[in-house]
């Protein structure tokens, strides 16, 4: 396995440059904050012990993932139920995100009723204005289009969907790189998609805060479970120059965090099931997890402190459930 943590630059444990922070299950969103172009980010656990008003910010925005409507095996039988929970935790919160951004995986077999259901379950959150990119779960049938036609009918978006926006200073870029896999699952994001983002940042200034969001994550989690995009650097090369980076993944239904330089790179947990962390099973997959934990959103991370280590899950699973894509 790479070594996530290889250099203990400050005495304490942690590597400023490769720090990783894993947290198996919580299951609701990220809420992220912007002030003076510095992003900062809160669990909705943490927003709800708490208990009190957030801090002015310039802007807030909400990550939540991998909802997996239609999803029904032992790891979680009622997904909707998880991800109406969710939403509720958005609702109760002090201060109301601006808007929120999904990082795919909406559905588990891209039917049309199981984007009905999430949509009708969507409607009980007062945040209204709701960003996508999809997931592979969500084209797997027509190449997207079904995907497309329901959640980018207000953005001019390009090719297979990628698009930009900006909000309050800030620059949002959603990618995507689940329609050609590649060996193992790796994402890709393919030339087109890549010379579009070439131009789409060219003149922007330098200290733009920029946000990069897309399903799979953009570096290299765990290659052997295809988790990573074949030609994130390429991506990444197009960014270095911003004094501030965030790129948002979900995919792998847990919490992990590295920063490189002026990068930093967050995948999101799922409102479904966790995944096991990168190379703790045999394969990727659903964990089983007791009930009364699947509504129990949050589980204290355990933080790495010397290098070469792996990050084992928080919960211990029943059993996994492999069979990812359920017939």
């Amino acid at each position: 396995m790479s070594d996530y943590i290889s250099h203990d630059h400050e005495d304490d444990g942690i590597d400023r440059r490769g720090f990783l922070h894993c947290m198996a299950w919580a299951g609701t969103g990220l809420l992220w904050t912007v002030s003076s172009g510095v992003l900062a980010s809160k669990t909705l656990a943490q927003i709800a012990k708490a208990a009190g008003p957030l801090p002015a910010t310039d802007l807030s925005f909400l990550q939540i993932s991998d909802s997996h409507i239609g999803f029904s095996k032992e790891a979680n039988k009622d997904v909707t139920e998880t991800f109406k929970i969710a939403l509720d935790r958005i609702n109760s919160m002090p201060t109301p995100p601006a808007f929120l951004i999904h990082t795919g995986d909406i559905t588990q077999l891209s039917k049309p009723e199981e984007f009905d259901t999430f949509d009708q379950v969507l409607k009980s959150c007062k945040t209204k204005d709701v960003f996508y990119v999809p997931g592979e779960h969500d084209v797997l049938n027509d190449g997207g289009k079904l995907y497309r036609d329901r959640y980018l009918k207000s953005i001019e978006a390009k090719g297979s969907g990628w698009y930009s926006f900006n909000k309050n200073g800030v620059h949002f870029i959603g990618l995507v790189n689940v329609l050609d896999l590649q060996a193992g699952g790796l994402g890709q994001l393919g030339d087109e998609q890549l010379e579009w983002l070439e131009a789409d940042v060219k003149d922007l200034g330098t200290s733009t805060p920029i946000v990069v969001f897309a399903h799979i994550p953009l570096w290299a989690v765990y290659p052997q479970w295809g988790w990573g995009t074949s030609d994130s650097e390429r991506a990444l090369g197009y960014l270095k120059r911003f004094g501030s980076v965030t790129v948002l993944n979900g995919h792998i239904h847990q919490v992990l965090q590295k920063v490189e330089g002026n990068v930093t790179f967050h995948s999101a947990m799922s409102t479904a099931f966790p995944q096991p962390a990168p190379g703790t099973a045999p394969s990727p997959g659903p964990m089983n997890v007791p009930a009364e934990k699947l509504n129990q959103r949050s589980i204290p991370a355990r933080q790495q402190r010397s290098g070469h280590r792996r990050f084992q899950p928080q919960l211990a699973p029943t059993n996994y459930d492999n069979n990812y894509t359920q017939k």
